[in-house]
């Protein structure tokens, strides 16, 4: 029998994708403390039915004991910070010395694919997530593969004491009318456009990606979350592997090509036609891994998901992309000086 776990949860980064994954977690009963930087924000998060604790990802001390007091801990902050996915680990490890089950998902991300096409080419390499041979094949300098080691390895000591799981979405996009929340590549390269007056494609903009809206993604975390529920230790530990993507995929120039047409359409830009992005522009993109975070080639099959029966509802990227996103970025009145977090790791 699946041993089984309380219904605790503990979710680092309640943001863009967490703060779905929450209200998904709240309305099934779940009890959910989450990591949040600032008071107001824990202000909103309590009146949603949430519990908050206040802290960073820096705050080691803080994840673990969060974590040893958790039944399930979902990461959904970021794909690239070590010491608060270590934090979790250690914690982990500690309710096993206790004889006490813990569910984890971490998120990863599709860049972890990504080739060195510099947009320049379109790839037919596609990869599967019910092959986990195929991603064990990555280099470790991979972006987002130190971190997703740390967690293979830690599977590989704690054995059936854990279920751990890596969550890998590709692009991702989509806004809640709630939250006005948004992801990362295209904002980025629309916020760039309305800078520079024109939009941007890395190389010839040929290379395609896979893509997610973050509501089905929420809803495969969930879908993930009964699957470990209720799944014996030994059987999550033959793949930690679970791809999130909704069968459309897209070539960036395309992409460019619509949020250049609505930013263009509504006065923002001086032309519609896309055109290269000079390399000496990257730093106001994502700096050295611009060309693998909007131009390199990623493709995923999300196969375990839909097995458990998962399965996309969202609207596609273009139709969101001109309808929802673009729209929001246009009535934003900061500045824009390039995309300030870690969007990605790794050497290449």
């Amino acid at each position: 029998m699946a041993s089984t776990t309380g219904k605790n949860v503990f979710l680092i980064g309640p943001g863009f994708i967490g703060r779905e994954v929450l209200d998904l977690l709240l309305a099934e009963g779940y009890t959910v403390t989450t990591l949040t930087r600032r008071e107001n924000y824990a202000t909103e998060l309590q009146q949603s039915g949430a519990k908050t604790v206040l802290g960073s990802l820096d705050d080691s001390d803080i994840i673990t004991k969060q974590t040893i007091d958790s039944d399930i801990v979902i990461h959904t902050a970021t794909a690239d910070h070590l010491a608060s996915v270590e934090a979790v680990i250690a914690g982990i490890g500690q309710r096993a010395s206790q004889d006490k089950h813990t569910l984890f998902i971490h998120t990863s991300g599709t860049s972890l694919l990504s080739d060195d096409a510099k947009g320049n080419y379109p790839s037919d390499k596609i990869f599967h997530d019910d092959k986990p041979e195929e991603i064990d094949a990555l280099p470790d300098s991979a972006s987002h593969r130190l971190i997703d080691l740390a967690i293979v390895r830690a599977r590989q000591k704690i054995g059936t004491k854990a279920k751990l799981v890596i969550m890998i979405p590709p692009l991702i996009y989509g806004v809640n009318p709630q939250y006005q929340r948004l992801s990362i590549q295209l904002p980025t390269l629309t916020r760039f456009a309305i800078k520079h007056g024109y939009a941007g494609h890395v190389g010839k903009g040929e290379s395609q990606w896979s893509t997610i809206h973050v509501k089905d993604l929420a809803r495969g975390y969930v879908t993930l979350l009964h699957w470990l529920e209720t799944t014996d230790a030994s059987k999550v530990l033959e793949n930690p592997y679970f791809f999130c993507e909704n069968g459309y995929e897209f070539i960036w120039k395309d992409a460019v090509a619509v949020l250049g047409k609505v930013l263009y359409d509504a006065g923002k830009i001086k032309s519609h036609e896309p055109k290269t992005i000079p390399e000496s522009d990257y730093d106001e993109l994502f700096g050295k891994y611009t060309a693998w975070v909007v131009g390199s080639n990623s493709r995923s099959r999300a196969n375990r998901l839909r097995q458990l029966g998962w399965e996309p509802k969202e609207k596609h990227l273009m139709e969101s992309l001109a309808q929802d996103e673009t729209p929001l970025i246009m009535k934003e009145e900061s500045g824009f000086s390039g995309y300030g977090g870690v969007a990605a790791s790794g050497s290449g």
